[in-house]
């Protein structure tokens, strides 16, 4: 049977950290460079942080994941993973009754895009940003962004 992400939250588990970065993933930091591949929970727990009015980017949460290990880098393929499975999770804790939930919405794309990939949608993740006061507005043919989205970034430590 399928893990649900509460489940997947709740594995437990400790962050990683690999020095000298492998060859295939060289590029994501400098010679010689150390890399922290975090947990579903860790990730959780700092998204919970971001206060309302604020949001997060991608790149912003590993900065502040790599900066707590004391490492160069954090995996974006994990963090991204992680920061999908914290929003899985927040959703279904709602369906179980929980009025209050890790604000997976304020976790925007490095480039200020809402993400189809959370759960319902880009519906959902418009509705529940301008809930909280975020203008959002139309990047291209089907791409939305939150206005000004880099001076609403949460300081992440």
């Amino acid at each position: 049977m399928a893990k649900s992400a509460i489940d997947k939250i709740n594995a437990g588990g400790d962050a990683q950290i690999v020095q000298p970065l492998p060859e295939r993933v060289a590029h994501w930091g400098p010679p010689g460079g150390s890399m922290v591949i975090s947990t579903p929970a860790e990730v959780d727990a700092l998204i919970a942080t971001i206060p309302k009015g604020r949001l997060a980017t991608i790149n912003t949460l590993r900065a502040a994941l790599a900066q707590r290990h004391k490492v160069d880098v954090t995996c974006p393929v994990t963090t991204g993973i992680f920061a999908s499975i914290a929003a899985k999770a927040a959703a279904e804790r709602e369906m179980m009754g929980a009025k209050r939930v890790t604000p997976w919405w304020r976790v925007i794309k490095s480039d200020g895009t809402l993400n189809p990939k959370m759960p319902g949608g880009l519906d959902e993740h418009r509705k529940r940003l301008e809930a909280e006061g975020f203008i959002i507005v139309k990047k291209g043919r089907s791409s939305l962004v939150v206005a000004d989205f880099e001076k609403k970034l949460a300081q992440l430590v």
